[in-house]
C-alpha cells in the first residue's frame, strides 16, 4: 500500500487540491511504475509491473529473461524497490511476529529469532549473452536459468512457506541450466532469519541437491538480509546483485551474525555451510556458479542459476593518444564527474585507457557542459584530470542551435616536411587515401611524394628544399588536404560551405564534385609543373589595404593577394621587388618576403594559361554540389565559372580576393571554421579580417576557428593535435562519429563512474499542524524586482512593488522566474520564451509541481487546464498577467446553512475507507490530521455541532 500517498501527498492539502483523484492514482500507484520509466527513457519493449510479495524482483528478472529469449526486447531493466513509511519509526514486537525483537537478523543461526526490514532499490541491465559479447560490453555474470512456481494449497497456511514448492523451483532451475548441483559452490538464500523460514529453506535446498549428490559441506550459503535487512519486493534483485558482484570479484563475502548453526537445520549433514568470512572463490573443476533464491508470501517462489562470464580475448590495442569526453547538465556536475573519474582511475590503475575513452564516447549521453582530456597513458590521464593543463584539457558549453561548418583549405607556403606524418602512420583510412593519391601522382610526376613529405630513415636529404618547389608543394598540399577532408568526414564533420586559398580552391572544387579525384590530381600536378617552369620572381607581404597599395603598383609590380582589409601581397620580378622594398622602407612601411620561388598571380604566369587550359580537354567538369567561394570574385562561385576551363586558367593569373570571401563567411555569426591543411595561416587571416571589418565578431579571438594540423614550429603530436581539434568541435556541440575513431579496433565498454546527479529534494512533506494552526510553506511576496535579469526573454516592462496588479506587454522578471523553475524541474538549461513545457519532457506531475512553485513566488494560482492550454513561458506569463490584473478585493461573505432532509451517499474515498476499516478494524492508518485556519466571526456552538455531525457520519474518528 502506498503510504507516501496517504501520509504525505494527500496530507499536503495544496498538492491534494491541485491534482485530481485520477492524477494522484496515475502519479503514485505502483501499477504505473514500469510504464513511467519506459516513458521517461523512451523504452519500447514490454513494460510490466510484477507483484508477488517478497519474490517480486527476482520474478521480474525471470520475466525479463524470458522476454529477451523470445526477442520481445534486446535489453531489459529489471529490479524492485521498497520504502517504509514513516521514515522515523519502529515497532512493538509480539509473539508470532516475524520481525526480530532485538533488530538483528541472524539467518540460520541458533539464536535466529526474526528478520529486520530495510529500505532500498535495485536494478540490473540484462542482454542476451551473444549480443553483449558482440557489443563488447563488460559482462559481470551470466544467468544460465531462472524458474518460478507457486506452492499451491499444500502447506500450513497462505503466508507459510513450503518445502515441496521451494525444492521444486530449485530443481527446475537446475534442469533449465543443465548443471549438476554439485557444480554450484554458493547459494544466496532467501535467509530471513525466521525459525520457520530458515528451516523450510534449508530442507528445500537439501532436497533439491540430494537428487544428484551425497556430498556434504561443499556449497557456501549466505544472506544479504543480515547486512541490510529484508527489502521486501526488492530483496530478490538485491541478493542477485550481491551474487553477481561476488562472481565478478571472485570472492564470497561473509553472512553476518552467525555463530553456531541451529540444530534443527542439520546443516552439518547437508551440502551446505554458512560462510562467515571473506574468502577467495576458486572452485575446482567448475566455473564460479551460484544460485539465488527468493520466496514470496503467498507462495510464489523464484530461483536463478548464475555463473561467471566467458573471459573476453585480450588485445594490446591501446593507441598512443586518447580523448576522454565528460559532460553534464551543469558546471558543478561536470566538475564532480571529473573528480569521480580521477578517483576511479586512481583506484584502478590497470584500466584500459582506450576502452575508457570508448565507453565515455559511445556509452554516455552527451550534455551541454563538456570537458575533453587528451592523454596517452593512465599516468597522464590522472595528472590531466587533477591539474587540468590548458594544452590537454579543454571545457566549454555546447550550443544547441545549428551551426554551419566552413572548411578553409590552405594555400602554398604552409607545407613542411613531416606534415601529418603521425596521421599517415596510425590512421588506416588516411593512409589509404594518401597512398592512392601518391600512386596517381607518381604516374604524372615520376616521383613518390611520400618520400619527400614523410620523414623516413632513407628520406631524401634535401626534402625540405624540394618540397617548397611549386611543382612539389601544390600536389603535396592537395593530397594532404583531400585526405584530411575524408578523415573529418569519417568522424562526422562535413563542410556546408568552403573556401580555399589559391591551390586550396582546387581541393574545395574536388570535394564539391566539380572534378573527380583522379582528374584533380592531374590538374594540380600540371598546374604546379607549368608554374615551376616560369622565370623566378618574388612576393612580399605588406600591412596595407588595397587602396593604399595602388600607388606602388605598375606594369612590373602587381597586387597578387588580398588576405585581409589591412594585408596585401605584391609580386613581380625580383629586381623590381627589391626596389619596391627600398621605397616602402623609406616610407616607413615594413614588408616581408614570402618563401616562394615565383611571382604567382601576376603577369609572369601568363605564358602558362593557354597550356593549362588544354589540360582540361579530357576533364569532365560538373556543377558544384557544395557551395564554395571564388578567389577571383570573392563571392560564391557560379556553376558557369566552376565548369569553365577559362576560369581555372585565370585563377593562376589574377588577384586572390581571399579577404572578400572571408567577409562573406563572417556575415553568419554562428559559423564554425575548420582549417584543413598544415598550420594555422588561414585561421590567422580570418581573425584579421574579423578585426578590421564591421562583422558580428567584435572579439576576433572568440571566433570558432580550429586547425587540423600543427604548425611546423609546434612540438606537438599530430594525433594529439587532431584529437584536440576534434574535442573542441565536440565542445561546440558538433556531432562526432565516435565509432569511426575506433574503426578496426577492438574496444570494450567498461564500468566507469556514472552521472553525478546533483541532489535535489522532490519529497512532498505533509502539512504540519501545531496547536490547531496549520503551518504551510510561506508564500513569498511578488517582489520580482530582486531577481537579477540575466537573460531577458521578451520586451522590457515595469512592475509595481508589492502589488499583484501588473502592467506591460511582457514581463521579463516573471519569465525569468518560470525559466528558473523549468530548469530546476526539467534539468534543461537552454530554454527560451517559446520553449514548450511538454516538448521538453514535462508531464502532468512536473506541471503540478511547477504550478505550486509559481503560486509560491507570484501569489497567483493557475490550474492544470491553464497549463495545458498555455504550455510556453510567454503564454504562461500572459495568463499570469491577465489573472493578476483581474484580482478583485475579497470580501467577507456569510456562510449560509443548506438544509438537507435526505442522507448523502458516500463518496468513492469514503467507500474505500469503509471497506478498509472492515478489513483491518481499529487501524489508525487513515486518521489524517488536518489543521483548519478560520478567519472571521466564529460561532463556537455551530462549530461544535458541525464537528459532531462529521464524526457521526464516520468521516473521521
Amino acid at each position: 500500500m502506498n503510504q507516501y500517498l496517504l501520509q504525505n501527498v494527500i496530507a499536503n492539502h495544496r498538492m491534494a487540491a491541485l491534482l485530481s483523484e485520477r492524477q494522484l492514482q496515475v502519479c503514485s500507484d505502483k501499477d504505473f511504475l514500469a510504464t513511467r520509466v519506459s516513458y521517461k527513457l523512451n523504452l519500447k519493449g514490454p513494460s510490466l509491473d510484477i507483484q508477488t510479495g517478497c519474490s517480486t524482483s527476482l520474478v521480474a528478472v525471470h520475466i525479463a529473461c524470458q522476454n529477451l529469449l523470445d526477442y520481445q526486447c534486446d535489453m531489459a531493466l529489471s529490479g524492485g524497490a521498497y520504502l517504509q513509511l514513516p521514515r522515523v519509526g519502529g515497532f512493538v514486537h509480539s509473539d508470532g511476529d516475524m520481525r526480530s525483537p532485538d533488530g538483528c537478523c541472524r539467518a540460520f543461526d541458533a539464536d535466529a529469532n526474526g528478520t529486520v526490514f530495510g529500505d532500498g532499490a535495485g536494478v540490473i541491465v540484462l542482454k542476451r549473452l551473444q549480443d553483449a559479447v558482440e557489443d563488447r560490453d563488460t559482462i559481470l555474470a551470466v544467468i544460465r536459468s531462472t524458474a518460478i512456481n507457486n506452492d499451491g494449497a499444500h502447506k500450513v497456511g497462505f503466508s507459510a512457506p513450503s518445502v515441496e514448492g521451494q525444492a521444486r523451483v530449485i530443481s527446475m532451475a537446475h534442469m533449465m541450466a543443465d548443471v549438476n548441483p554439485e557444480s554450484i559452490s554458493y547459494i544466496e538464500t532467501h535467509g530471513t532469519g525466521t525459525p520457520l523460514g530458515d528451516s523450510i529453506e534449508i530442507a528445500a535446498l537439501t532436497k533439491a541437491f540430494r537428487s544428484s549428490t551425497n556430498k556434504n559441506g561443499f556449497c557456501a550459503i549466505g544472506s544479504i538480509k543480515t547486512n541490510i535487512g529484508h527489502l521486501d519486493a526488492a530483496s530478490g534483485v538485491t541478493g542477485l546483485i550481491k551474487t553477481v558482484l561476488s562472481i565478478y570479484h571472485k570472492q564470497i563475502p561473509p553472512s553476518l551474525n552467525y555463530r553456531k548453526p541451529k540444530p534443527e537445520l542439520n546443516i552439518e549433514t547437508s551440502p551446505f555451510y554458512v560462510n562467515t568470512r571473506l574468502i577467495e572463490w576458486n572452485p575446482v573443476g567448475y566455473p564460479r556458479r551460484a544460485g539465488v533464491s527468493s520466496f514470496g508470501v503467498g507462495g510464489t517462489n523464484a530461483h536463478a542459476i548464475l555463473e561467471e562470464s566467458p573471459q573476453p580475448p585480450t588485445f594490446d590495442n591501446q593507441a598512443a593518444w586518447q580523448i576522454l569526453t565528460l559532460s553534464a547538465r551543469s558546471e558543478a556536475a561536470l566538475d564532480k564527474a571529473t573528480e569521480n573519474l580521477l578517483r576511479h582511475f586512481g583506484q584502478n590503475l590497470d584500466t584500459n585507457l582506450a576502452d575508457a575513452a570508448y565507453t565515455h564516447q559511445v556509452g554516455r549521453r552527451h550534455f551541454d557542459y563538456r570537458r575533453t582530456i587528451i592523454c596517452k597513458s593512465m599516468d597522464e590521464a590522472i595528472s590531466a584530470l587533477r591539474e587540468r593543463p590548458a594544452n590537454f584539457v579543454h571545457a566549454g558549453k555546447a550550443v544547441s542551435r545549428n551551426r554551419s561548418t566552413v572548411f578553409l583549405f590552405t594555400g602554398q607556403g604552409s607545407q613542411y616536411v613531416g606534415m601529418a606524418q603521425e596521421l599517415y602512420e596510425t590512421e588506416a583510412s588516411f593512409r589509404e587515401i594518401i597512398d592512392y593519391c601518391a600512386s596517381i601522382l607518381l604516374q604524372e610526376m615520376n616521383l613518390d611524394l611520400r618520400d619527400l613529405i614523410f620523414i623516413y630513415k632513407n628520406a631524401h636529404k634535401g626534402a625540405t628544399a624540394i618540397i617548397n618547389q611549386t611543382d612539389i608543394a601544390q600536389p603535396a598540399l592537395f593530397m594532404i588536404e583531400y585526405a584530411l577532408v575524408k578523415l573529418w568526414e569519417k568522424y562526422g564533420i562535413v563542410p556546408e560551405v568552403m573556401i580555399g586559398h589559391s591551390i586550396g580552391e582546387y581541393v574545395a572544387a574536388c570535394i564539391s564534385g566539380v572534378f573527380n579525384l583522379d582528374d584533380a590530381l592531374r590538374l594540380v600536378a600540371s598546374r604546379g609543373a607549368l608554374m615551376q617552369r616560369q622565370p623566378g620572381g618574388t612576393m612580399i607581404h605588406v600591412a596595407l589595404p588595397e587602396d593604399s597599395v595602388k600607388p606602388y603598383l605598375n606594369e612590373d609590380i602587381e597586387l597578387s593577394v588580398i588576405n585581409s582589409p589591412n594585408a596585401s601581397v605584391l609580386s613581380g620580378d625580383t629586381d623590381k621587388i627589391q626596389l619596391l622594398e627600398q621605397r616602402l622602407q623609406a616610407n616607413g612601411i615594413k614588408s616581408v618576403r614570402l618563401h616562394t620561388s615565383h611571382a604567382f598571380h601576376s603577369k609572369m604566369m601568363e605564358p602558362v594559361l593557354e597550356k593549362f587550359k588544354s589540360v582540361f580537354d579530357n576533364v569532365r567538369l560538373e556543377q558544384p554540389k557544395i557551395p564554395f567561394l571564388s578567389n577571383l570574385t570573392g563571392d560564391w562561385i557560379t556553376p558557369d565559372q566552376a565548369t569553365s576551363p577559362a576560369y581555372w586558367a585565370k585563377h593562376i593569373r589574377h588577384t586572390v580576393r581571399f579577404s572578400d570571401g572571408v567577409c562573406k563567411l563572417l556575415s553568419d555569426p554562428d559559423r564554425i571554421f575548420v582549417e584543413v591543411g598544415p598550420g594555422n595561416t588561414l585561421s590567422s587571416i580570418v581573425r584579421q579580417v574579423a578585426a578590421h571589418t564591421d562583422s558580428h565578431h567584435k572579439d576576433p579571438t572568440a571566433l570558432n576557428i580550429f586547425s587540423s594540423l600543427r604548425h611546423p614550429k609546434q612540438q606537438f603530436s599530430d594525433i594529439a593535435f587532431f584529437l584536440q581539434t576534434m574535442g573542441k568541435l565536440w565542445l561546440m556541440g558538433e556531432e562526432i562519429n565516435w565509432h569511426g575513431l575506433h574503426e578496426n579496433k577492438v574496444r570494450y565498454r567498461l564500468h566507469l563512474p556514472t552521472y553525478p546527479f546533483e541532489h535535489k529534494k522532490y519529497w512532498i512533506e505533509p502539512d504540519k499542524v501545531f496547536d490547531g494552526q496549520e503551518h504551510s510553506p510561506n508564500k513569498t511576496d511578488f517582489e520580482l524586482k530582486h531577481i537579477v535579469d540575466e537573460a531577458p526573454l521578451g520586451s522590457h516592462y515595469r512592475i509595481e512593488d508589492n502589488k499583484q496588479t501588473v502592467h506591460g506587454e511582457f514581463y521579463n522578471e516573471t519569465a525569468q522566474v518560470i525559466t528558473d523553475i523549468w530548469k530546476d524541474l526539467l534539468g534543461i538549461d537552454n530554454i527560451d520564451g517559446e520553449s514548450n513545457f511538454f516538448d521538453l519532457g514535462g508531464d502532468s506531475v512536473c506541471a503540478s509541481q511547477m504550478l505550486l512553485r509559481i503560486s509560491d513566488q507570484t501569489g497567483i494560482t493557475l490550474s492544470l487546464s491553464d497549463m495545458f492550454d498555455n504550455s510556453t513561458i510567454n503564454s504562461i506569463v500572459q495568463v499570469l498577467e491577465s489573472k493578476s490584473g483581474n484580482v478583485e478585493e475579497v470580501r467577507d461573505l456569510p456562510i449560509n446553512r443548506i438544509n438537507r432532509e435526505q442522507k448523502l451517499p458516500l463518496s468513492r474515498g469514503q467507500q474505500r475507507l469503509w471497506f478498509l476499516s472492515r478489513l483491518e478494524p481499529e487501524s489508525p492508518a487513515f486518521n489524517l490530521a488536518l489543521g483548519l485556519k478560520i478567519e472571521g466571526d466564529l460561532d463556537i456552538d455551530i462549530l461544535r455541532e458541525a464537528i459532531n455531525t462529521v464524526i457521526e457520519r464516520g468521516i473521521a474518528g
